[in-house]
């Protein structure tokens, strides 16, 4: 279990001077915006504005504090307003917020389309976490990795044989590989728990059996 702490994250100004971006975790580690297979970041959201199209990502945006926004993508309108929800849509497509009532913080997933999956889940109280092999040669049976992000209070994490560990808010836990043990995470608030995974392989092709040739037909 790897702790990401929030403080001293370096904050990426955005290009249309409407936000920062603090980068939580992203794989492969180290990788870069045209390299990643998925990428977890936390955004300070401080004016309207639209968002940068990323064709070939999938994003699940998730208000982890303010009042919430209105989202616009593709010319449908949502209102996000209840915090810790989840919202996934594609990158690519025409998107565009509003501020509510003032800057909200943004706890967003990135996923490349192909390379990565994920879901994210809001958890109050006690949850255990843990990671599931792959079958040689088959689909997986869970997470391949799994980031704990502490969004409201205090979180805590316990591992067998190990002290417990305490996130603040907006730090973070990654437990990755299939040798990963297994926490406990309880909280006096909410954090995400968010299972990130390599998408299923597509089924082997399977050809279908030649019709028998009829005794009574000269064409099968």
């Amino acid at each position: 279990m790897r702790i990401l702490r929030a403080a001293g994250r370096p904050a990426m100004p955005w290009s249309n001077g409407g936000g920062v971006t603090r980068e939580v975790a992203v794989h492969p580690p180290g990788a870069g915006w045209d390299t990643f297979a998925w990428r977890v970041s936390l955004a300070d959201v401080t004016r309207d504005g639209p968002y940068s199209p990323l064709p070939g990502v999938r994003r699940i945006l998730t208000v982890a504090d303010g009042a919430g926004l209105e989202l616009t993508v593709d010319g449908i309108t949502r209102l996000l307003t209840d915090r810790c929800r989840p919202f996934a849509f594609p990158g690519g497509a025409e998107t565009g917020s509003r501020l509510l009532d003032g800057p909200v913080v943004n706890l967003n997933v990135m996923l490349r389309e192909g390379r990565a999956d994920a879901t994210v889940e809001r958890v109050r109280g006690r949850r255990v976490v843990e990671m599931v092999r792959r079958p040689v040669g088959g689909a997986a049976e869970g997470p391949e990795a799994v980031l704990v992000v502490a969004v409201e209070g205090d979180t805590w994490l316990r591992t067998a044989g190990e002290p417990e560990v305490r996130l603040a808010r907006f730090d973070a836990a990654l437990l990755a590989g299939p040798d990963a043990a297994p926490a406990e995470v309880r909280t006096d608030g909410v954090a995400a728990v968010i299972r990130l995974s390599a998408p299923a392989p597509d089924p082997a092709p399977v050809d279908s059996p030649r019709p028998a040739r009829s005794p009574f037909m000269d064409t099968p």
